[in-house]
């Protein structure tokens, strides 16, 4: 008997849909992750495949050129992936600012983005973070004024997911420094023939190396004033509070999934790596560890899916959201942890998935808001 990690909220056609984005995965994916994590991003063309496929901004209404599904779509996106230790495309960062648009844009801003970011064929990135400004968006330097009929964006974005592929990029700037996060506004940049700006470079991570993450630049550059997300100055901070538990349930569902991923890779490891004449697997500290991996797992799999069925139901708090955040992340890094512990120096290798799994895993307690960050946002709600 094998340990059960399938989610509760599944059915059949969200059955039907994994097995669409597994094979996707393992056919277009997996095979040029290497060069990919070589390059430091994945090319166009995978995000092409993805939107011809369906599977890009799966919980967008159809009416909006997405698959017309819920977040259960998404996550079941992110699973698949995670389990596989597939970073490369970021599409967690993609539906998210396909979130902003379809939350806060005006209707013109939906027709024009949303379709084109469901085929792949606009890729979206979200610039928040500053070299002096990170969780503390308050802290932001950048700005942006009104001149005629456009504004004028100038400053600078760092560590920046889907920055070098990106065919657009909301902008978080402040519109009105005095007003603290009242004077904080969201501007959208398409990226193609943009004066003033820049990608500098492909940033040097120690994990997630197939995915772009880049630093932006933008001097003095000019969008319609139509390009103001929601077209109202002043609410770019309250656009991006009420979009938060979304992306920190991707958070869970991604760690849980990553759990799961080094859990199967290591059980499978065991069972053949033999040292003294026996299997690993035939070690009873080997067997401990394993059972404490399989139990954490379990209890992430149980919360993540309560978060998962609760968003979908449009139930889901900010706080819990943090929490799950907070506890699935912290719970990733420690299991994949002792995972590559049981592969000994072999797990060292980046060649191996447990190796990699180690790498990404520590990210996820940064972006999405610092687990500090949560703590302090549980720690409110007491």
């Amino acid at each position: 008997m094998s340990i059960d990690f399938s989610p509760s909220w599944m059915d059949d056609d969200l059955a039907m849909y994994r097995a669409s984005v597994a094979r996707f995965l393992v056919q277009e994916m997996v095979p040029g992750d290497e060069e990919a994590r070589k390059r430091g991003h994945v090319g166009h063309a995978l995000w092409h495949k993805a939107g011809e496929l369906g599977v890009l901004c799966s919980d967008i209404p159809e009416a909006y050129g997405g698959g017309g599904g819920d977040f259960r779509h998404e996550a079941v996106m992110v699973e698949e992936m995670g389990k596989r230790g597939l970073t490369g495309m970021s599409t967690t960062v993609h539906s998210i600012v396909a979130h902003y648009f379809y939350n806060h844009g005006t209707e013109e801003q939906k027709h024009r983005y949303l379709p084109a970011m469901a085929r792949g064929e606009c890729v979206g990135a979200i610039a928040m973070t500053e070299p002096a400004a990170g969780s503390d968006l308050q802290g932001i330097r950048t700005r942006a004024h009104r001149a005629g009929d456009d504004y004028v964006i100038h400053g600078s974005k760092t560590f920046i997911s889907n920055g070098y592929l990106a065919g657009v990029v909301l902008v978080v700037a402040k519109t009105d420094p005095s007003q603290g996060a009242r004077g904080i506004s969201i501007f959208i940049v398409d990226t193609k023939d943009c004066p003033g700006f820049r990608v500098s470079r492909l940033l040097d991570k120690i994990g997630l190396k197939a995915q772009d993450t880049a630093e932006l630049f933008f001097d003095d550059v000019r969008v319609p004033v139509d390009n103001l997300l929601g077209g109202r100055e002043g609410q770019g901070f309250f656009q991006l509070m009420s979009d938060l538990p979304y992306e920190r349930t991707l958070i869970g569902v991604g760690a849980v999934a990553a759990m799961e991923g080094a859990y199967q890779a290591t059980l499978d490891y065991v069972r053949e790596r033999k040292a003294f004449g026996q299997a690993l697997a035939e070690f009873q500290n080997t067997r401990f560890k394993l059972a404490e991996i399989a139990t954490r797992a379990k209890v992430a799999r149980a919360f993540v899916d309560r978060c998962v069925e609760s968003f979908v139901a449009g139930r889901l708090d900010t706080v819990t959201a943090s929490m799950v955040k907070l506890w699935t992340t912290e719970a990733q890094c420690q299991v994949v942890d002792e995972c590559l512990q049981l592969f000994g120096g072999y797990g060292y290798m980046n060649e191996y998935l447990i190796g990699r799994m180690y790498a990404d895993a520590r990210i996820q307690r940064i972006y999405g808001g610092a687990n500090e960050i949560m703590k302090e946002v549980i720690a409110r709600a007491l």
